[in-house]
């Protein structure tokens, strides 16, 4: 799309036709443009016109809130299929859950970027064949292989999704950033439509109550699981119709809780020096121990995607010093785990757990040495940002391993 925008800028009708085909992928060239060349008035027009934030809310195009419509009563019908076809929730919900969320948003991105017929088809063929995989499984409830192909599926089609988001340029790291920011800003989005739509429940079946009529069976069979299937949907289309909604929250977020959890695992690890627990020998405590690794790590990451477009950011060193924090977190994780393995042999989670150690403190020793560099003026903020997505694929090609080796090398136990 750049090299149309550049190509045209004597033709502004053929710019408004390329505008209105995707709307945030024109804003985000127009941006790349101005920083690489400046001083051209079509551009500063443009920039002007995307960059202006007006107090009203957009709806999208008829197209577009027609395709999010559809997509949140698919995903609704989804979440409906075991009472609709008799199927055990327990078989059922585990295995399919994150089809009733990623497919529908991939589909729509899909549509809007125009990704071209061999991407879709390859997007599609990803997420049918692991569809029919995850469901032929052995259902055998004790199966660690099993559990780890469940919780791993969505972290697939996560992936799926951000193919779809990064358009046809799949290789661009930008947008792989731009991806982890639209998930940071939706995820804010979606935690207050969930908000409302605990309000809209409580103040509904209460009005009714007074009535004399209970509607929690009907609310909750009907309305509840549609409402729930869709709002990541709406909070989608919420945040790529009004970024200034949300763009402005979720960086005061990140830049408010990531010193509080550097206090916190500071703390935290004093704590447990002091109670001497430790996560050598109690499994549930280092099961919590890396909970709490993935989510420091998702939260320095989100933080960063959200300054990596800014020239300074005076929260870069609580970034760097949380990342040192959760490097050492890490390696007590690491080696707990390493000497879980040495004295009671490998298990399917245990080699999980294992990949996904090595794998985060790799990354981690990546952003802080970036991170060290921004201060020693060696590097610019951006490439911050970059260091991250250029390693996200890596994750994914364990999540490969996880779903479809897993089983196959551990006798699907």
């Amino acid at each position: 799309m750049k090299a149309d925008i550049l190509n045209h800028l004597d033709d502004p009708g053929y710019l408004e036709r390329l505008y209105r085909s995707n709307k945030s992928k024109f804003k985000e060239n127009i941006n790349d443009i101005n920083q690489e060349v400046a001083g051209i008035s079509a551009i500063d027009f443009w920039r002007e016109r995307l960059n202006y934030e007006s107090d009203g809310i957009s709806w999208g195009t008829r197209k577009e809130f027609t395709f999010i419509i559809i997509i949140a009563l698919l995903a609704g019908l989804i979440a409906k299929i075991p009472e609709l076809f008799s199927i055990d929730e327990e078989f059922f919900y585990p295995r399919n859950i994150g089809f009733i969320v990623f497919p529908g948003l991939a589909a729509f991105f899909a549509w809007r970027n125009q990704l071209t017929q061999r991407k879709v088809l390859i997007l599609g063929l990803i997420t049918i064949l692991t569809w029919i995989y995850v469901n032929l499984l052995p259902n055998n409830k004790e199966s660690d292989t099993l559990i780890l192909a469940c919780i791993h599926l969505p972290l697939l089609l996560w992936g799926v999704l951000g193919a779809a988001f990064s358009g046809n340029d799949w290789l661009n790291l930008k947008n792989r950033l731009a991806y982890l920011r639209f998930n940071g800003d939706t995820i804010v989005m979606g935690a207050v439509l969930v908000l409302s739509g605990m309000a809209l429940t409580g103040l509904t079946i209460g009005l009714f109550e007074l009535i004399g009529l209970n509607i929690v069976e009907f609310y909750t069979k009907y309305i509840l699981i549609f409402g729930a299937a869709a709002i990541p949907p709406l909070a989608t289309f919420l945040t790529q119709t009004n970024p200034q909604l949300v763009n402005k929250v979720s960086p005061v977020i990140a830049k408010i809780f990531s010193p509080l959890v550097l206090v916190m695992l500071i703390i935290y690890l004093f704590a447990i020096i002091f109670t001497g627990k430790d996560p050598y020998n109690d499994r549930e405590f280092l099961l919590m121990f890396n909970l709490l690794l993935v989510g420091v790590m998702a939260l320095i990451f989100f933080s960063i995607a959200e300054n990596s477009d800014k020239k300074q950011s005076s929260g870069n060193w609580i970034l760097l010093a949380l990342s040192l924090v959760t490097i050492i977190v890490n390696g007590i994780a690491l080696s707990a785990i390493i000497f879980r393995i040495s004295e009671w042999g490998i298990t399917p989670n245990r080699l999980a757990v294992l990949g996904v150690n090595i794998l985060m403190l790799i990354h981690l020793l990546i952003v802080s040495r970036s991170l060290f560099g921004v201060f020693s003026k060696k590097l610019e903020v951006e490439k911050v940002g970059i260091s991250i997505a250029s390693y996200l694929p890596i994750y994914f090609i364990w999540t490969l391993v996880i779903i479809f080796l897993f089983p196959l090398l551990f006798g699907f136990k």
